[in-house]
């Protein structure tokens, strides 16, 4: 049996190593790019539900591989428990959880005949990078099924390379096999704002009509998700009288504050079965309290935690790499020394 653990590290790693080899030069080779995707689409596909739940940046497509075990369900209270259970984002889930209540209404009233106004499911995430928004929108997805408003409940990712085509005729096209990927989901558009370009010769506008019309003919067991950074977004949605007109539901995804930051690097660090020395402790809540006090406008929150939580382990690597004897502790143990990286 194949390791979650193994599969998902192995996934990001190659997700790494392509992003750095095809912008190596400082050029980014559109040949290249598209190369990339299709491999990366590719690696996804494979290895479905080897690919953890609740990697920001993972996205599945459950294919029944032969010898695959299937993916593990949850029930309704479970997913609600998960959602209210990620670290901060306190305004994220009393939006969300409200919105969940009022389908379940709607849903109720449905299955009995009774007539009630119709309304656009579909929403706007916005917020900075890494602040859990996929996460969320995978969720919800599961939610959306098990309340019985969506068919099947998987979440398809998306953006303008998988959405975009090259020449006339072709953005519709990988659009609608996009969107049928997602029917009886959620189709996610991260960075939805770059299909909206001022430019005659720019196929984004096609791949946008393509989508509103999806939603309209779809519009039982389809639900549409577009993020991105908040100014952005709104200069997405008065691009197109029919994206104001569908998406009137806007979640914000707030910064992640230096105490959840340090929770989140807590969590990476329990989950690899490694301890923190007091030291090193105090080291990593000074660190990120120094973060939030500089960060830049579009601060990367969760995937700044990633990236420190790795350099710390591999500065551990190198330490440990240097002794003959090593013991168990002291393979699951961060020490002050690991967090000097940034020093």
């Amino acid at each position: 049996m194949w390791s979650v653990k193994i599969c998902n590290e192995l996934f990001n790693s190659y997700k790494f190593l392509g992003k750095f080899f095809i912008t190596v030069d400082g050029n980014l080779d559109p040949v290249m790019l598209e190369k990339y995707n299709s491999y990366i689409k590719n690696l996804k596909d494979f290895l479905g539900d080897y690919l953890s739940e609740d990697d920001e940046d993972c996205n599945y497509i459950p294919k029944n591989l032969p010898g695959k075990v299937e993916g593990e369900k949850h029930s309704l209270q479970e997913y609600l428990n998960k959602l209210n259970k990620l670290i901060g984002l306190e305004k994220v889930k009393k939006d969300v959880n409200s919105l969940i209540n009022l389908v379940q209404i709607r849903k109720l009233r449905q299955d009995r005949g009774i007539k009630q106004p119709s309304m656009s499911l579909h929403l706007v995430f916005s917020g900075n990078p890494g602040t859990g928004k996929t996460t969320v929108a995978r969720l919800l997805s599961k939610i959306y099924h098990e309340i019985g408003l969506l068919s099947k409940g998987h979440l398809i990712e998306t953006d303008r390379s998988g959405l975009v085509g090259g020449y006339v005729g072709q953005t519709a096209i990988k659009t609608r096999d996009v969107v049928d990927q997602a029917m009886g989901g959620i189709l996610f558009i991260d960075e939805a704002y770059s299909l909206a370009s001022t430019s005659e010769n720019d196929y984004g506008k096609e791949a946008i009509n393509t989508i509103l019309k999806s939603m309209e003919d779809n519009r039982d067991d389809l639900i549409v998700i577009v993020a991105g950074y908040p100014e952005l977004m709104d200069r997405f949605l008065h691009s197109n009288p029919g994206l104001e007109s569908r998406f009137n539901k806007f979640i914000y995804f707030d910064d992640y504050n230096a105490e959840e930051l340090y929770d989140i690097f807590k969590l990476m660090c329990d989950e690899a079965n490694l301890v923190l020395e007091k030291s090193s402790e105090d080291y990593a809540i000074q660190y990120f309290d120094k973060m939030c006090e500089n960060k830049p406008q579009n601060f990367a929150n969760g995937r700044v935690v990633r990236n420190f939580f790795e350099e710390v382990i591999t500065a551990q690597a190198n330490r440990l790499v240097l002794q003959e004897d090593i013991t168990d502790e002291e393979l699951n143990t961060l020490t002050y020394e690991d967090f000097l990286v940034e020093d």
